[in-house]
């Protein structure tokens, strides 16, 4: 019988290590998620909320882990989910390209949970000021937390709202306790993202979150930040070198304007220096010209419009 079940587990690794490599090698997306505190039940519905989009595959780590070393040869993108292995983690393998609603799918199914003891808080518990379904005899229980208290109509009211436990802290049995007294479940379990693969890169869960123009705006910091260290430096680079022609040419028009000398990209701006009230009645012109048009519309017999300077401020540095 001994040797019966001990081929038995062979096989059993065997079909898995053939499954999982099947898979990596079939679907090019992969979300990596915690499952700690989810019961067998809660986990069917998640696997069938994924079905026709997703599949979601559990497995020791160690399994998980050799079967993609094994195969890292052919496959060394997958050498970037081995870090994230670790704990009570699953793998959601996907094609879809909207690997975000594949994440939303994944995380939507939570269940109620109660504060047991010893257990680090997934989130802050606060019990809300009020009537309790408390009895007088609990007030001492209550004073010790620090929780204050009155009797109103034969029940305990707590007087404020109490942060009774804070996020990443172990909870007591006292404050087990009195949320098992007051019927409170406040916490919430169910997969919790990690990281995740898109075709050989792997990323920490909160870049997904990020749109497109967050992402515009930090490559144009980027680039400014290079721009910034070529300038300083230097080192000419493609980000730096509009600002280097920017320069150069407000180094030659400082000379055109303090000297005979000249260039067709300066002479617009040196006639302006020069003469700056002709520009100024330049663009006031059309102004006074559209207002006489509008006075004579109604007359049978309309003078031709002035003819008007199209010398606006705009010019082209580089024309």
């Amino acid at each position: 019988m001994s040797g019966q079940t001990g081929i038995s587990k062979k096989e059993k690794k065997s079909e898995y290590f053939n499954k999982l490599v099947a898979l990596l090698k079939e679907y090019n997306k992969i979300l990596i998620v915690l499952c700690d505190n989810i019961g067998s039940s809660h986990m069917q519905r998640i696997r069938l909320s994924l079905r026709g989009k997703a599949i979601l595959l559990m497995g020791k780590n160690t399994m998980m882990r050799k079967a993609i070393r094994m195969h890292l040869e052919e496959n060394p993108d997958w050498e970037g989910l081995l870090p994230y292995i670790t704990g009570n983690i699953g793998l959601v393998f996907t094609n879809d390209d909207d690997l975000r609603g594949i994440r939303d799918i994944c995380l939507e199914s939570k269940v109620p949970a109660a504060a047991k003891s010893g257990i680090k808080a997934p989130s802050d518990v606060i019990i809300q000021k009020g009537i309790t379904n408390l009895e007088p005899t609990k007030t001492s229980f209550l004073q010790a937390l620090n929780i204050a208290t009155k009797i109103n109509k034969g029940q305990i009211e707590i007087l404020q709202d109490v942060q009774l436990i804070k996020k990443g802290d172990k909870v007591g049995s006292s404050e087990a306790t009195l949320l098992q007294m007051l019927d409170i479940r406040p916490f919430e379990y169910g997969l919790q993202m990690i990281a995740f693969y898109d075709t050989g890169s792997v990323a920490e869960a909160p870049i997904l979150d990020m749109t497109d123009s967050e992402i515009l705006s930090r490559f144009v910091v980027g680039i400014a930040n290079v721009a910034s260290l070529s300038l300083g430096t230097g080192l000419p680079t493609v980000a730096s070198f509009p600002h280097v022609v920017m320069n150069a040419y407000k180094n030659l028009l400082a000379i055109a304007l303090g000297t005979e000398y000249m260039f067709p990209q300066a002479e617009q701006v040196k006639q302006m220096a020069e003469n700056p009230d002709a520009f100024r009645t330049a663009s006031v012109e059309p102004t006074k010209a559209g207002g006489a048009a509008e006075s004579t519309e109604v007359q049978e017999e309309t003078q031709p419009p002035e003819e008007e300077e199209d010398e606006g401020l705009g010019f082209d540095l580089f024309s």
